[in-house]
């Protein structure tokens, strides 16, 4: 090669932290740039169901389409990493060498910068020797931590990660701060860190629409029943409501909310129809009742589903709660906000310049 490749690796101090929305981003921002970019992920999670190939992610496939990149700039997966696996090698039944798989990156034709998508934490993928600092030193990575920040309480793992990773982090985005923290994390939390030699490179305000889930991954991870509308599953819900109160509450609460999943009891008539005349996306219905007819014909006549599990409230909660921290990017208005997001809240001329590149086109 005329010139030696270099790697981005985007890290994170805990699993979904926003690091696939952030390789998108930032991949799009830096093509406009002019750079000539190449993406991989060595340790795969999120299996596509159709496919041929022995190692799929369907993050992979997602981000590859989206940034219409060739099949040379895409760099393999070299493990998937899921219980099977982790079975393999605690059993011996895995001795490979995945550190010299991982050094096939570096004969591989990379462009001006190959950005990759590392372990969803500090220490995943420890058992086959891929965890995040050995990858950056086997490919002499750079590394960018995404956090999602919640807190104060989250600057710490950033200071530990910091004392962990040494130089190979050249910055932090921090991610998902809620609106009403921004003012405090720009005067306070910012500049602690870039005192601690822990540059913060993006401020990413908490956006409604990018934590948003569609019914249709509300029924999957429910296995639950549609009972009407499934030709509006592709709704999006923005918030959770619980129908356990009186009516009279109820009805306060739901106007409250908006674009919300309402989780009742299957009996709760009540409620039920409260929630469909409210700013409600599904209505799911716990206990494995039948629904009244007149509820599925006011459902039908205001095209909202109703879905019906056979869970209890308190589970089923747990699960739609669960899948709103883990939800993806597989949606196009989310991917032009989190482009919209990372044009105006990251700083990628410092980036750039953190990674000794410049680009070839000078955007505003």
């Amino acid at each position: 090669m005329s010139k030696a490749a270099k790697f981005l690796l985007i890290g994170s101090t805990e699993t979904y932290s926003g690091k696939s929305a952030t390789v998108l981003g930032l991949s799009h921002r830096l093509q406009q740039m002019g750079l000539d970019l190449a993406y991989g992920k060595p340790l795969g999670s999120c299996f596509s169901e159709d496919t041929t190939a022995a190692i799929a992610d369907a993050d992979v496939e997602f981000v590859t389409k989206l940034l219409k990149l060739p099949p040379q700039r895409v760099f393999p997966t070299i493990l998937s990493l899921d219980e099977n696996a982790i079975g393999k090698r605690l059993r011996g039944e895995d001795n490979i060498d995945y550190r010299e798989r991982l050094k096939q990156y570096l004969q591989l034709p990379a462009g001006d910068l190959t950005v990759l998508e590392g372990p969803g934490t500090l220490e995943e993928g420890s058992l086959f020797d891929l965890r995040m600092l050995q990858v950056s030193e086997i490919i002499n990575a750079s590394i960018l931590l995404v956090s999602r920040y919640k807190s104060a309480f989250s600057v710490e793992p950033l200071i530990s990660a910091r004392r962990r990773l040494g130089d190979r982090l050249i910055g932090v985005l921090l991610n998902d701060i809620p609106l009403e923290q921004m003012e405090t994390v720009a005067a306070e939390v910012s500049p602690y860190l870039e005192k601690r030699s822990i540059p913060v490179l993006g401020m990413l305000p908490s956006n409604r629409l990018l934590r948003s889930v569609s019914v249709r991954e509300l029924v999957n991870q429910l296995k639950a029943d549609v009972l009407c509308r499934a030709d509006r599953l592709d709704l999006m819900v923005e918030s959770l409501a619980i129908g356990a109160m009186n009516v009279n509450s109820a009805l306060r609460y739901f106007g409250q909310r908006r674009n919300m999943a309402v989780v009742t009891g299957g009996d709760r008539v009540e409620i039920q129809l409260a929630a469909l005349e409210s700013s409600t996306q599904c209505l799911i219905l716990t206990g494995k009742l039948p629904a009244p007819t007149f509820i599925l014909s006011k459902a039908e006549e205001l095209e909202i589903p109703i879905l019906s599990v056979d869970l209890d409230t308190l589970t089923t909660v747990g699960i739609v709660d669960r899948t709103f921290g883990q939800v993806r990017l597989h949606e196009p208005f989310k991917v032009e906000c989190i482009r919209q997001l990372m044009t105006e809240h990251f700083d990628f001329n410092r980036l750039l310049s953190q990674l000794d590149l410049s680009p070839a086109v000078a955007l505003p």
